[in-house]
């Protein structure tokens, strides 16, 4: 068998775009995987006709040897542009791989430990502006069983944060917490956007409402820092999207620096990647709860990884999404109270559909983060998708 083309799909979906990509091969089995890179999909584009160029002609199956290749001859290593490339190109030979066997990837990954993965919703909150707006928004999440929420509720704060906006962010906490009730978990993001000693006081006030985590309370780039929020906090603290490759999560592990790591399948390097960081963070007892607001494609990849990872913990979702999500791939997601069903189709179980693709092309968005309008996430029309 051999790699005959690989193209990329770009779609818009509001927020940011998905880029998807497909490998193909002159035995008619074809593989799919996931790309997106909020807001620098141009360079994305670039990076992954590079991998091309060195995949055509080549063996689809000898995955671990091309991955290995692709990442040592990069010379200019790792990166979050060549690793969403490489991590989107691997995911689609493993699932030419699955769909060559007739098994799901999970199989080739040793088998299921999970036959079934606990979420929590992330986008739940599109358009709520005030404590009580999230918190009637979180009622109705509620009622359809999901048992898990996150949000980010610090506005446009960076680095600082004032006593009144912090205020605001506790009674929206609070709104929350007295619409779900006890039993529901919050995990509540910080989008890295705090200083050492602003994210300690976060995390101190954020006890009383007895959170799973604290995701990201700090910029990526300085571990040793996380460390210290850590050490200081009295609720856990999450982090790991922005790393990439084992590799890069060395330091991470060794300084003990987070209570959950959260790679993603669609940046860190892909499916085996993941696997293995999860693994290191087995031996050190620490849980895997993979980032995952990505697309249909990415999702459809991590749970292959949830499936068969002993730590895994939660995974992320999407709680609504563009109308048209649905048209993009077959995706098809079996839920009841806050579970997922890992599908058992060959490959990743997911096909896409390049047709529809085209009907929605590349837009230009920027990110919201830093002003005051984190919420925007989705257009009127949206859609339940599982």
């Amino acid at each position: 068998m051999k790699i005959t083309d690989i193209k990329t799909f770009t779609v818009d979906c509001f927020r940011t775009n998905w880029v998807f990509v497909k490998v193909y091969t002159d035995e008619g089995i074809d593989g799919v995987g996931e790309a997106t890179l909020e807001y620098k999909e141009k360079a994305l584009w670039g990076a992954i006709e590079h991998v091309r160029e060195y995949l055509i002609g080549k063996n689809p199956l000898t995955i671990e040897k091309h991955w290995h290749d692709v990442y040592r001859d990069a010379y200019w290593r790792g990166g979050a542009v060549l690793m969403s490339a490489l991590s989107a190109v691997e995911m689609a030979l493993w699932d030419i791989l699955g769909k060559s066997l007739g098994v799901p990837v999970y199989q080739l990954l040793g088998g299921k430990v999970n036959d079934k993965v606990r979420i929590y919703v992330n986008g739940w909150f599109a358009g709520a502006k005030t404590p009580q707006e999230f918190g009637e928004k979180a009622k109705e999440v509620s009622k359809r069983g999901i048992t898990a929420m996150k949000w980010d509720p610090f506005g446009k704060s960076y680095m600082n944060i004032s006593n009144k906006d912090l205020s605001t962010a506790l009674e929206c906490i609070a709104a929350v917490r007295e619409s779900v009730g006890p039993d529901v978990d919050l995990l509540i993001e910080g989008h890295g956007r705090f200083n050492v000693p602003t994210a300690v006081k976060i995390a101190k006030e954020l006890e009383q409402f007895k959170p799973m985590l604290f995701e990201e309370p700090i910029p990526p780039d300085q571990l040793s820092a996380l460390k210290q929020v850590k050490d200081q906090s009295p609720v856990p603290i999450s982090a790991g999207e922005r790393l990439y490759t084992r590799f890069g999560y060395n330091e991470l592990f060794e300084k003990m620096a987070v209570d959950y790591i959260q790679p993603d399948v669609s940046h860190a390097g892909g499916i085996m990647e993941l696997k293995k960081i999860a693994a290191i963070a087995e031996s050190h007892y620490i849980p895997f709860a993979p980032h995952n607001p990505s697309g249909p494609v990415a999702n459809a990849a991590t749970l292959q990884l949830a499936a068969c990872c002993p730590n895994f913990c939660i995974l992320e979702i999407m709680f609504s999404d563009v109308a048209y999500r649905s048209s993009i791939t077959n995706e098809s997601l079996e839920h009841s109270n806050g579970w997922i069903t890992i599908p058992d189709k060959p490959g990743l179980g997911i096909e896409l559909n390049e047709e529809a693709c085209g009907t929605y092309p590349y837009q230009s968005h920027s990110l919201r983060h830093y002003t005051g309008s984190l919420t925007d996430i989705r257009p009127p029309e949206t859609a339940f998708y599982f």
